[in-house]
């Protein structure tokens, strides 16, 4: 079975967001970019399918600028088998990236398609869902559990009461949370094995695919600041702090 995995590169997690000063966007001069976490749990849950037996190729997807190449070359040294770079230097919006989504896997007809289930820049949370319904592919989505046998994949997915377990048929969208499992580290030896696996480059006319911009970002702004507590001696001052600031 052929697996494709998309990775995406955003500013790395550890990275504190600083907004430009002009409220058009966040600044990335300068700042540490890296792969996705949730797409890295979806590269490592492909991994070890692999080492299971039950898929024999990993395919790693990327749409973004030439420097998202880097995170596909993250991908490969992980494990993954051969990269697709689809080059594109604006935005891209999660219906777009679907719809190319979707063009790759009618190419490569992979058994399954595993992805982050949002990315920790945008938090739009829509790419896998949009995939699925445009390929009309069961999905499985934040996946805490994930288990493939007789063409069906098991997925036992995080919501709010708790887990719920759903099977669905193969060809299938996966989406991965948190805690299906952690990343490995890429070891040295495969950092260099991975310079020589391939990357194909491709463009969105290449799919047929319109990447303009449907939406149109009026202004970023930072959270406000937290204000500092404080501390009340009784019961009284503190019925009172609150109704002085209408919480009661």
């Amino acid at each position: 079975m052929k697996v494709i995995v998309p990775v995406k590169r955003v500013i790395d997690f550890n990275v504190k967001v600083r907004v430009k000063a002009d409220g058009s966007g966040v600044d990335l001069a300068n700042v540490k970019m890296s792969m996705n976490p949730f797409d890295e749990i979806a590269v490592e849950e492909a991994i070890r399918l692999k080492e299971k037996g039950i898929a024999n190729e990993i395919i790693a997807v990327s749409i973004g600028p030439q420097q998202a190449g880097e995170t596909i070359r993250t991908a490969l040294a992980m494990g993954a088998d051969r990269g697709i770079l689809v080059k594109v230097d604006s935005d891209v919006e999660p219906l777009a990236i679907a719809k190319i989504l979707k063009a790759i896997c009618e190419a490569e007809q992979p058994g399954l398609v595993i992805l982050g289930k949002q990315a920790i820049d945008d938090d739009s949370n829509q790419t896998g869902q949009m995939l699925a319904a445009l390929l009309g592919w069961p999905q499985g989505t934040f996946a805490h559990k994930l288990e493939i046998s007789d063409g069906k994949a098991g997925v036992e997915r995080e919501i709010d009461g708790g887990l719920q377990t759903v099977e669905v048929k193969l060809p299938a969208i996966v989406t991965t949370d948190l805690r299906l499992n952690e990343p490995r580290y890429a070891s040295l030896p495969n950092i260099m094995k991975a310079k020589k696996k391939p990357i194909d480059q491709k463009t969105p006319a290449d799919y047929g695919v319109d990447v303009t911009p449907r939406l149109k970002v009026l202004k970023v702004t930072e959270p406000p600041k937290r204000q500092s507590g404080m501390k009340l001696k009784t019961a009284a001052e503190l019925v009172g702090k609150l109704k002085e600031i209408g919480a009661i």
